[in-house]
């Protein structure tokens, strides 16, 4: 269920919807079951996302060769005596976590599930790589447990979506989201700003068409150039089709495209950390996640403005 914004908060946080679902905080734990995607292995296409390298949002305990029992208990053991934290979402992020047939995927989630501490789980998809009989199972699950299906979005512009790599549409994502949400089960949605091409009023209409979609949670991340990736080559060879944001221009970007965002969709995030030796661009060297939201707070309350306030209903 979404939750609207408190008069005494300028947009709908995520940590504070948890904390009002489960009355304590809540931390996700993130797994690497092994997935691959279909960009990835010759079903749509090659090579992944031109931005991507997994390496880059996988912690320490969560690599490809530890079984997801072992990642759980490690991730546990870190969190809770990092911030005390009692229960814990199990995020399947690494890759496309629904691309397997169903029987796999029940296997993996209700390892996950059975886990003692855990209280639901997050699946990163994409939207060509889901089904009814998908969508039926996790119907079933989310009348016992937390279960949030996270459609990688990116870019509401086809063609942007075509020079990353993505091998799927827009159109394919509006379908996915329309079908999990029809079935009352959480779904979320990632977007990355800054895009090779993509001007700000290309940004803001993918606002704009996201906030006509059911969706209960969004992210936002600002484009990274990762080490060892497709986009590196191109940043290094087309470095014109890339804009230098600053960490202001940035901040100022997103209170602009959140003053058109439906106020009812919750802000899971609003940058992507990755680590200092994989990172090219941006150097935000020293700003970290929470440094970034207080710069973000800080703006919206300078402009005096909120998520939603330029959203025109339908």
């Amino acid at each position: 269920m979404n939750m609207k914004i408190s008069d005494n908060n300028r947009y709908n946080s995520y940590s504070t919807y948890l904390k009002n679902t489960f009355s304590e905080r809540v931390h996700k734990i993130p797994i690497n079951a092994g997935f691959t995607c279909p960009n990835r292995d010759g079903s749509k296409g090659v090579g992944g996302c031109t931005y991507c390298n997994n390496v880059s949002f996988n912690p320490f305990y969560s690599q490809q060769n530890n079984d997801i029992v072992k990642q759980i208990e490690d991730g546990i053991n870190f969190y809770s005596k990092r911030y005390g934290v009692n229960k814990f979402l199990a995020y399947f992020q690494a890759y496309t976590n629904t691309y397997a047939e169903l029987d796999n995927l029940k296997k993996m989630y209700e390892i996950a599930l059975s886990s003692e501490g855990i209280v639901g789980v997050v699946l990163g998809t994409r939207p060509d790589c889901v089904n009814h009989k998908m969508l039926d199972y996790f119907t079933g699950l989310s009348k016992n447990y937390y279960i949030s299906v996270e459609y990688g979005i990116e870019s509401s512009h086809n063609k942007t979506l075509e020079f990353i790599n993505r091998c799927h549409t827009f159109e394919e994502s509006v379908e996915a989201i329309r079908q999990t949400a029809a079935r009352e089960i959480l779904t979320g949605a990632h977007i990355i700003l800054g895009l090779p091409g993509e001007s700000g009023e290309m940004m803001l209409e993918t606002i704009n068409r996201i906030s006509t979609l059911p969706l209960n949670s969004l992210k936002i991340h600002q484009l990274q150039i990762i080490k060892q990736t497709v986009m590196a080559k191109q940043f290094k060879e087309q470095p014109d089709l890339f804009h230098d944001y600053s960490p202001d221009e940035y901040v100022e970007l997103v209170v602009d495209l959140l003053e058109h965002l439906n106020p009812e969709i919750i802000i899971e995030r609003f940058i992507s950390e990755t680590p200092q030796d994989l990172i090219i661009h941006p150097n935000w060297k020293g700003l970290r996640t929470y440094d970034f939201v207080k710069m973000i707070e800080k703006r919206l309350e300078e402009r005096d403005t909120r998520q939603g306030r330029l959203f025109k209903h339908e």
